[in-house]
């Protein structure tokens, strides 16, 4: 028989304290009453977490005050806020070229971001986190707050990462990743880092503040450079069994697929190709420097016919990835996300036509908001709930300022 997790106080009292903290990060001031309604908690056990939290320094009690010429029977209502700035969380997007940090408040709210290159990819371990390190301490800079105010920090990074948050460096490129990042930064800061897939934390940031807001079954299909993809089934990322899940590697078996280059990779190769011969095209005006994806995407919407040749050739492509993914984990929607998100929507329309031909369950298809925030936005979130989980055992040693 599988062993279940008794219901002890103390796991029900940090149960609790994590749903109050959850709610009261996207509201604004309330009531024991809708913290009541917001988690099913009684009264008593309302009160009692919220004197708890507010003990901590995590939530304020504001000074009840009735309007003027307002009648109410009884003492009002007691009101409490969340302390946005009782510390602050840390959200990273480690890729082969660089890495990103963004500082965000207990509500989300951003308030510091720094990108710092690596010299090349294959740097050593030591490099890596330096930079990485480097970047982080720029976003905190920026954000004016200290070290000892970060009370989680999530990375995610271009290679699959299990439940445990462990690496899988099944491949060369993946071992890339496989850095030590987490005890790194423990010794030297004294951090709480979480690893995640990057794909996976941008499937957390589009159902958070993107595109998929209120949708349980969803794939994130990061973009860019390479395709990969985060999966949400019934509201549950999936990782499986050793964080292998929403790897696209099989894109190679699919017929007019055959790689896992993303859009701007493809774009960039196809532009040069057609630059190679004697195509008559605007691009050629991009050509010293090498055509970006970007550059296409505008010669397109001028009519430049190599340029479309090349955006009907993406959205074939998308058309097939998405039509693959969608008849194995049937989603409600798709979101391309990504840098090249910003560009791609003009895509959507030929791919909705492609799709019906190529699956029984097409799917919405949408373009993700974000932008290359999405995936610093996924490692906010994610660190924002290991906080709300954990805020009973975590100290508040160093609010902002």
């Amino acid at each position: 028989m599988a062993e279940t997790t008794a219901a002890t106080p103390q796991l029900l009292r940090r149960v609790s304290a994590g749903a109050v903290l959850e709610f009261m990060r996207s509201a604004t001031v309330v009531t024991v009453t809708e913290v009541m309604e917001a988690t099913g908690l009684t009264r008593a056990t309302a009160i009692a977490v919220c004197e708890d939290l507010k003990d901590r320094g995590w939530i304020r009690e504001l000074e009840n005050q009735r309007a003027f010429g307002e009648y109410q029977k009884g003492r009002p209502a007691r009101r409490f806020e969340l302390n946005e700035r009782a510390g602050c969380v840390l959200g990273m997007d480690v890729g082969v070229s660089k890495a990103t940090v963004v500082v965000s408040d207990l509500r989300g709210n951003t308030l510091g971001r720094s990108s710092q290159p690596f010299a090349e990819a294959e740097i050593s371990a030591e490099e890596r986190i330096c930079v990485i390190d480097r970047a982080a301490q720029a976003a905190l800079d920026q954000a004016g707050a200290s070290p000892e105010a970060v009370l989680a920090a999530c990375a995610g990074i271009a290679a699959p990462v299990d439940r445990n948050g462990d690496v899988l460096a099944a491949q060369h490129f993946w071992g890339l990743f496989d850095v030590g990042l987490k005890s790194a930064l423990r010794d030297r800061r004294g951090w709480t880092v979480l690893l995640e897939n990057d794909a996976n934390l941008a499937a957390l940031g589009e159902r958070w503040q993107g595109a998929a807001a209120g949708i349980d079954d969803v794939v994130v299909i990061l973009a860019s450079e390479r395709f990969g993809a985060g999966v949400v089934d019934g509201g549950r990322l999936l990782h499986g069994s050793r964080g292998g899940a929403g790897e696209l590697a099989f894109l190679e078996h699919v017929h007019g697929v055959g790689d896992t280059y993303g859009i701007a990779s493809l774009a960039r190769t196809w532009a040069a190709e057609a630059l190679a011969g004697n195509a008559r095209t605007s691009l050629r005006a991009h050509a010293s420097g090498g055509v970006e994806a970007e550059q296409v995407f505008a010669a397109a919407a001028g009519g430049d016919g190599v340029a479309l040749d090349i955006l009907d050739r993406l959205a074939d492509r998308l058309a097939r990835i998405i039509g693959a993914v969608s008849t194995l984990l049937n989603p409600e929607l798709v979101v391309i996300g990504g840098a090249v998100a910003n560009s791609a929507g003009v895509l959507l329309e030929p791919i909705g036509r492609r799709l019906t031909e190529l699956t029984a369950t097409p799917p919405r298809v949408a373009v993700s908001p974000l932008g290359d925030s999405i995936v610093t936005v996924g490692a906010v979130r994610a660190a924002l709930d290991y906080v709300e989980r954990h805020s009973l055992d975590l100290a508040l040693a160093a609010p902002l300022s």
